[in-house]
């Protein structure tokens, strides 16, 4: 193989040799069998752009990916590239046992090292599905080399009895009324088979559409790339024009990804996150790309920046409309003008011009209501919250667009769930003790404790309430919920109960006092008895059956916390952090 710098200079098919202990036979035997593919000599003497396939069946999401594959390819051969497509995991976020999030960093690393083993002198990073875009982009970054990402695209809008459905915030919406009582089996049925018409990902401001976003805001992707519907043309061309500048990438060599994210570059993907109205999902997914290249995410500065920056995109959950409505009023660009007093105007984007290139070209679409203006803002504070207190010592996050205003200051009982387990078990049970100003409380659902941090942070409304009419109760947990889901939900909570936060010492009957203007999270006990508690769980920690082989054993050993990305400790740029909160 050859070594680091060798393959900066070297290109094509003499990139990255397998060490047979003969150069000359190695590039010899490469040509010898990639030619049963029936390649000339002069499609090998040109620079390689490597095609990641994420198709699979399992992933409904990237049910386009044969046809961008086709339009990526067409670019790269328009401008004098071979392109070579390859497999890489590919991960459904419905499909993943026990949750994608478990296997994100395994798709990080499969990426990676298949990017670093295969010759290649630029990447085309085809992903959509909630953590396919962030595992990608870790990846492209660990291995720096010329890297564009063309995202699969929303699907478009489905219809329900002259109601406009969007996957998967209307998903949450029917399965409370049905929960509720409000829509038999019969309904349910039938719109479960109207909420996704058709292949992409969700086309709502979920995690896929807040990554696509982030992405394109980081300067990864070219502009257009995070709204174009998955079955539009504009779709296909955005490929096309993707494969062809990955060809120039090739050739030039650069940008890199290292190029790319930037203090600056993240620094304005914060605040696209926070005018999107974006999935909390994206604030652990920047924090873990950014740590790839070495720039560290400093939740209080993100913070501050929901407090100056507000939601101006008028989307599900936070708002009304979709993402092909988004395309439609301008896509990112048109929302980079709106914000552009206060952006790095200069950071660089993979077009080969600055993100003020970018907005320069936004079309300007009159009468639109989908994308507001900072003077007439959808929410005037930002889509997030980051919270401190003795309950949350690291960090936790609220998704305050998408929350209940009464609630946004609220002191109520725990009532305290074990485990996703023990929610699932009594959640429902006509006899729990539960009210309506109670807090509900979930532990053991963090990254270790789960394992892999699932969706769970959205806890249902207990039956027996929902059937009452109640619609939003405060609910805390060390878990994730899903960038569609609405309420007034706080998660992330850091550190997480399995490592001895202070979660695992709450009591059902305790009281917890959340406020979010003054970013607080408090559980109301006083400081000695919190302290005496936290002594005699770490004295007696629950017995918890841990993974003794495999990448589960990976995975326990090595994820970091929320608040520093979830990935694992080894593959950040200057390596783990030095703070209690990486156990």
């Amino acid at each position: 193989m050859n070594d680091p710098g060798e393959r900066d200079t070297i290109r094509g098919l003499r990139k990255g040799l397998t060490s047979y202990g003969d150069a000359g036979f190695s590039l010899f035997l490469r040509k010898a069998f990639i030619k049963a593919a029936g390649y000339s000599d002069d499609a090998l003497d040109r620079p390689i752009v490597g095609v990641i396939n994420t198709f699979s069946d399992f992933n409904p999401c990237h049910g386009n990916v044969p046809d961008l594959i086709e339009s990526v390819k067409r670019g790269v051969m328009l401008a004098g590239g071979l392109p070579m497509v390859f497999p890489t995991i590919s991960i459904g976020e419905s499909f993943a046992h026990p949750t994608s999030m478990f296997l994100r960093n395994l798709m990080a690393m499969d990426t990676e090292e298949m990017i670093r083993a295969q010759p290649m002198d630029a990447v085309v990073l085809i992903g959509g599905c909630d953590k396919t875009l962030p595992a990608q982009v870790m990846a492209a970054a660990s291995a720096d080399l010329p890297a564009i990402v063309v995202p699969t695209g929303p699907m478009v809008v489905g219809h329900h009895r002259g109601e406009v459905l969007g996957a998967c915030t209307d998903c949450r919406r029917f399965w409370a009324q049905h929960r509720a009582g409000a829509i038999d089996v019969a309904e349910i049925e039938l719109i479960s088979g109207r909420l996704a018409p058709s292949v992409g990902t969700c086309m709502v401001m979920g995690t896929a559409s807040t990554m696509a976003c982030i992405v394109e805001a980081l300067g990864l992707a070219l502009p257009m790339s995070a709204t174009a519907p998955a079955t539009h043309s504009d779709r296909r061309r955005i490929a096309e024009v993707s494969g062809k500048r990955a060809a120039e990438m090739a050739i030039s060599g650069a940008p890199r990804p290292g190029d790319l994210i930037t203090e600056a570059s993240v620094r304005n993907a914060m605040i696209v996150l926070q005018a999107i109205g974006g999935s909390t999902n994206g604030l652990i997914h920047l924090t873990a790309i950014a740590g790839r290249a070495g720039v560290p995410v400093d939740l209080e500065v993100f913070d501050r920046l929901g407090r100056d920056v507000p939601v101006l995109l008028n989307l599900k959950p936070s708002g009304t409309h979709y993402m092909e409505h988004f395309h439609y009023a301008g896509g990112l660009p048109a929302l980079l003008r709106e914000l552009k007093t206060l952006l790095d105007l200069s950071a660089p984007s993979v077009s080969g011009g600055t993100i003020g290139d970018a907005i320069a070209g936004a079309e300007v679409v009159p009468g639109q209501d989908v994308i507001r203006s900072l003077a007439a803002p959808l929410k005037k504070e930002g889509a997030m919250a980051v919270l401190h207190g003795n309950l949350a010592p690291n960090s936790a996050v609220i998704k305050q667009s998408a929350a209940s205003p009464n609630l946004m200051r609220h002191t109520g009982r725990a009532v305290v769930f074990d485990s996703v387990k023990d929610m699932t078990n009594r959640i429902d049970a006509p006899d729990l003790d539960v009210r309506p100003e109670d807090v509900l409380v979930l532990r053991n659902a963090g990254p270790k404790g789960a394992p892999g941090m699932p969706e769970a942070g959205y806890l249902p409304i207990p039956m027996k309430l929902a059937r009452q009419g109640v619609k939003d109760m405060v609910r805390i947990s060390d878990a994730r919920m899903s960038g569609t889901a609405f309420g007034t939900i706080v998660l992330h909570v850091t550190p997480e109960s399995a490592v001895g936060g202070p979660l695992a010492i709450v009591q059902t009957g305790d009281r917890i006092m959340l406020d979010v203007e003054a970013r607080r999270l408090e559980l109301l006990i006083d400081d000695q008895e919190l302290e005496s508690r936290l002594a005699a769980w770490k004295a007696s920690p629950p017995q918890r059956n841990l993974p003794i082989r495999g990448y589960a054993r990976l995975f326990q050993d090595c994820v970091l916390q929320a608040d520093q990305g979830c990935d694992f400790n080894f593959l950040l740029r200057e390596g783990p952090p030095e703070t209690g909160s990486q156990t």
